[in-house]
């Protein structure tokens, strides 16, 4: 039982009071902790309406991203437990099913919700539980980008199961509403009379002329122009809306005609993010300011952030603006994450020349393809865990033609409270295995410089990471990028510090607490490797210790292995710090490193 009871007994004004309770437990919590805001103020009284009309223990409940989940987790028994937010073994910021069994899916990803929903119909059929359960997935406008979402639709609209998709609008229509007369006949559609009225009419029509069935179709077709449905109609979804998705008794009504209709339904549903926030409510830039926060002040929404060295994201930025005002060939995509990218200025600046096109990975990677064919030179900015949605793509529409798109991964390795879902663990793995991909990393501010030259005019594909935050390693000067080619940090004894990307700043912290002086090579480049330089020194150095942030299988020291194999060469005892084959909990990052034992001091230890 929840906090609040069983919400089917509740009244509508009930209903309310609760969802205020929520929204203030929700701002209490991100306000201290940090975590996605907006979005999940915006859709709590959408997911109280859902616990009043369904059972989240029996009907799945499937929350696309399922970063807007808060208050269902608070309606399942964590409004206690709702304090450890994001914390190291504490609740996750997204769904989990071992958290809790009216979590149907784990989710961190967007626009996989009405694909899970298909899933979940197919197994309800097979079953025989029809009747009995039903699923009901709540999607974002954003996630609407994305070209999963109309597959799954299409084919739910095809088979015709019984599920519910609600669409929650909190920026836009899908096509704008027309005034009044669109109001009022979407708030018709919605009524029981005219879905009665529908079937009623469908009845009718078969037994009637052809040429009478085809004027009755135009009509429908023409009422249907001046709604947002149309869409959906022709995807073989019934569709009510929009609705006001604060206004719980239209919700609780809407939902319940939608579950007694017994097809594919999707309810437009309009919400106002950051709803009852104030501050969170305000328009233009600060809607994307609030849609993910730091820890902060709740009265005046400032920051509790301290201040911290420059990010790598930053210096990303800075050097790509600074590489297209010399070059008019240089030109750029992001998949809706212009500012978490840092590709919101140079976007701005060159809008013609750089793209945000939405939650489209594949579309990304596949286009600067043929820009890279045409002569120019794309920046292809993704995080390490959205890349993995574009892999056919940078193997079949890039690497096969052997296209100079530059990948530029934000976000590599441990990034802290989204966990699991988002970790940027496996770049290097997937990346390697590919024929014509070059995979290079700076490991400070003033090597990113450098590898971002490098990358500019290198002619084929190639990808370069880089962390969240800031490099741990701050170099005062540095050398230009050459293919293939690592550079020696410290020259020492006969012990072997080799460090990839931020792994550097971490291989430099542990050699200052060893009793000896090792040699630390910045690698560079895993792919090709530092052939000459590795094997020149596999005659000094026997002992060698691999730093990355990254999976250990076919990671760095896999590399290495790989290339100390076909060398012949047999005598070296190689030790990666690489992360084990397992998923990396969310948590504050140190934590989180502590727990997988890779801080500094423990690895001086280990060594």
């Amino acid at each position: 039982m929840n906090k609040f009871g069983d919400l089917k007994t509740k009244s509508v004004k009930e209903l309310e009071e609760i969802a205020e309770q929520i929204r203030e437990r929700i701002l209490e919590v991100v306000s201290k902790n940090g975590g996605h805001l907006s979005s999940t103020l915006g859709a709590t009284d959408i997911i109280v309406a859902m616990h009043k009309v369904f059972d989240a223990e029996k009907d799945p409940f499937i929350f696309d991203v399922s970063h807007q989940s808060y208050a269902h987790k608070l309606l399942t028994n964590r409004w206690e437990e709702f304090d450890t937010l994001r914390q190291f073994n504490g609740l996750s910021g997204y769904t989990k099913p071992n958290e809790s069994k009216s979590d149907y899916f784990m989710a961190g990803h967007s626009s996989t919700s009405i694909s899970l929903a298909v899933g979940a119909c197919k197994a309800i059929r097979l079953k025989g539980e029809e009747g009995g359960r039903i699923p009901i997935a709540l999607i974002g406008d954003g996630s609407m980008s994305s070209g999963m979402v109309y597959e799954a639709m299409n084919e739910l609209g095809d088979r015709k199961y019984p599920a519910i998709i609600i669409l929650n609008d909190n920026e836009m229509s899908i096509a704008s509403p027309i005034g009044a007369l669109s109001r009022m006949l979407s708030q018709t559609m919605a009524s029981p009379f005219y879905q009665k009225f529908k079937n009623i009419t469908k009845d009718v029509l078969e037994n009637l002329p052809k040429s009478a069935t085809y004027m009755a179709k135009r009509f429908e077709e023409s009422f249907q122009l001046i709604t947002p449905g149309i869409l959906f109609e022709e995807l073989g979804l019934e569709y009510i809306g929009p609705i006001n998705g604060h206004n719980i008794s239209s919700l609780v009504d809407t939902l319940k005609l939608a579950k007694n209709m017994s097809r594919p339904v999707i309810i437009h549903v309009q919400t106002t993010k950051g709803k009852g926030y104030e501050i969170a409510e305000g328009a233009g830039s600060s809607k994307e300011h609030w849609h993910g926060v730091s820890a902060f002040d709740i009265n005046t929404g400032s920051s509790n952030k301290k201040s911290a060295p420059k990010a790598s994201t930053a210096i990303f930025s800075e050097t790509l603006v600074d590489l297209a005002d010399k070059d008019e060939k240089v030109v750029g995509v992001t998949a809706a994450m212009p500012s978490g990218t840092g590709m919101s200025a140079v976007i701005e600046k060159y809008p013609e020349r750089f793209w945000d096109v939405a939650i489209a990975e594949q579309h990304a990677v596949t286009s600067m393809g043929a820009l890279a064919k045409e002569g120019f030179k794309p920046f292809c900015a993704i995080y390490s865990t959205f890349l993995q949605r574009g892999y056919d793509q940078v193997i079949h529409d890039v690497c096969l033609m052997n296209l100079g798109v530059a990948f530029a991964i934000d976000r590599a390795g441990i990034v802290g409270e989204d966990g699991e879902t988002h970790q940027g663990v496996f770049d290097i793995s997937f990346l390697r295995a590919i024929p014509n991909m070059t995979i290079f990393a700076p490991s400070s501010n003033k090597s990113m410089v450098e590898a971002m030259k490098f990358a500019k005019d290198f002619p084929t594909p190639c990808a370069f990471r880089y962390p969240r935050g800031a490099f741990s390693f701050n170099e005062e000067d540095t050398t230009p990028f050459e293919l293939g080619k690592s550079n020696t940090i410290q020259e020492g004894d006969d012990i072997l510090f080799i460090g990839y990307g931020n792994g550097v700043g971490r291989a430099i912290e542990t050699a200052k607490l060893i009793d000896y002086t090792p040699t630390i090579l910045d690698l560079r480049f895993v792919k090709p490797l530092d052939r000459e330089r590795l094997i020149e020194l596999s005659k000094s150095h026997k002992r060698w210790f691999v730093f990355s942030d990254s999976a250990k299988i076919s990671g760095v020291g896999s590399a290495i292995l790989e290339l100390l194999c076909k060398e012949n060469i047999r005598d070296i005892d190689l030790t990666s710090f690489e992360y084990k084959d397992e998923f990396i909990t969310h948590g504050n990052t140190a934590l989180v490193e502590k727990s997988l034992g890779i801080l500094p001091e423990q690895l001086a230890l280990k060594i």
